[in-house]
């Protein structure tokens, strides 16, 4: 199989070059898109999830190896959650590659946080595949970069360091709400603004409200000069 000229470009961007380039095309292939002859990339999905883990995983038990469970588990988690995943996706371009059905291209598919997170984990599964797990770690810790360097600092939980800023300056504790939804029941995407007493604003979105809520004190953090 011949590569088009997009994703030849993005296995530059991402510094692999598949012998297998069946396996780039699958895991650019969203469900939307999917056909009996084209599969979709959830199984690479699924897969990528657990190489992105385990690589992460060591990768902060090398590099600290005084840390506790305790402060391993925080900075584990900042650097695979769906939205860590989706930044990098973003920085490679991937939405520019993904192979999407009419329906998510007219809803902004190639910009929702969960589908690139998805396509993210995908690819590295397919690299996995492709060229084993040493491959896949190069290229984890490639994508990565200073995200596991200043881990430390994004491992805060955003809306308690938010509240606990507001309140440092004798304001309220910020209000979240829900200013946006998109997707099917099954697969819902949450907008949440997050908002001061002094009247600044900030969003984010998620598969969930929870991390949809994090994802605007995130952003609110930085607004402020504190993320």
């Amino acid at each position: 199989m011949k590569l088009s000229r997009d994703l030849a470009e993005f296995e530059h961007r991402i510094g692999h070059r598949f012998a297998r380039p069946d396996l780039l095309v699958r895991a650019m292939t969203h469900s939307s898109i999917s056909s009996d002859t084209r599969p979709d990339n959830q199984r690479l999905e699924f897969l990528g999830d657990r190489v992105l883990g385990l690589v992460i995983a060591q990768v902060l038990m090398e590099g600290d190896r005084a840390a506790v469970e305790g402060q391993l588990a925080p900075r584990y988690n900042a650097l695979v959650r769906k939205e860590t995943c989706a930044d990098v996706a973003r920085a490679v371009d991937i939405g520019s590659v993904l192979k999407l059905g009419k329906s998510e291209q007219v809803t902004g598919g190639r910009r929702k946080m969960a589908l690139l997170g998805d396509a993210m984990e995908a690819l590295i599964a397919a690299v996995y595949l492709d060229a084993g797990l040493e491959a896949a770690r190069e290229m984890i810790l490639r994508l990565w970069g200073d995200r596991i360097r200043t881990v430390e600092a994004d491992a805060r939980d955003p809306k308690t360091t938010l509240q606990e800023w507001a309140q440092a300056r004798g304001m309220q504790p910020p209000v979240y709400e829900v200013t946006g939804r998109t997707g099917p029941d099954h697969a819902p995407m949450f907008v949440i603004t997050a908002r001061l007493e002094d009247g600044r604003t900030a969003g984010g979105e998620a598969t969930s409200k929870r991390a949809a809520e994090q994802a605007a004190a995130r952003a609110l953090l930085t607004e402020v000069g504190d993320g």
